[in-house]
């Protein structure tokens, strides 16, 4: 007696993984646009925050680039 079982001509074996990775990536990428738009909308953390600025020679070697942080020296 043949126990065997054959899935039917017509269907794959097993399209559920690749369908929910399929789904699951989809997913992935349109809560990273919607995320992206809303920080972009929002704008900048902190509106007066500026790139930090490279100086080759600094005029005060032990200040030690701490603007606002008089008193801190030793």
């Amino acid at each position: 007696m043949d126990h065997s079982v054959t899935p039917p001509a017509g269907r794959r074996a097993t399209p559920v993984p690749y369908a929910l990775l399929g789904g699951f990536l989809l997913l992935l990428a349109g809560l990273f646009t919607v995320s992206y738009g809303v920080g972009h909308l929002a704008g900048p953390v902190a509106p007066d925050l500026r790139g930090v600025s490279h100086h080759d020679e600094d005029p005060d070697p032990h200040h030690g680039g701490m603007d606002g942080m008089d008193g801190m020296g030793h």
